[in-house]
């Protein structure tokens, strides 16, 4: 797994969405955001579909290196 550190931006694609399929949309790319807790016990922390971070199964996502320039547009999008 790509360790996340506070201070760059983190993305990852939503491979699964069981369990949550009104807050999660597959094949869509999120940003994540660093939780240190919640990796320890195999989550990750979420911008999901209501525009609130949520905790949700790191199996349901995999984490991507995107060019810086392509997340600052992400981000500026959000």
């Amino acid at each position: 797994m790509i360790p996340l550190t506070a201070t760059e931006p983190r993305f990852a694609i939503c491979i699964a969405n069981t369990d949550y399929p009104a807050a999660l949309e597959v094949r869509k790319i999120y940003q994540v955001l660093p939780d240190a807790d919640a990796a320890q016990h195999q989550y990750l922390r979420i911008i999901d579909e209501s525009g609130e971070d949520y905790l949700y199964p790191a199996a349901y996502f995999v984490l991507v290196d995107l060019p810086k320039e392509v997340q600052e547009a992400l981000l500026k999008a959000a």
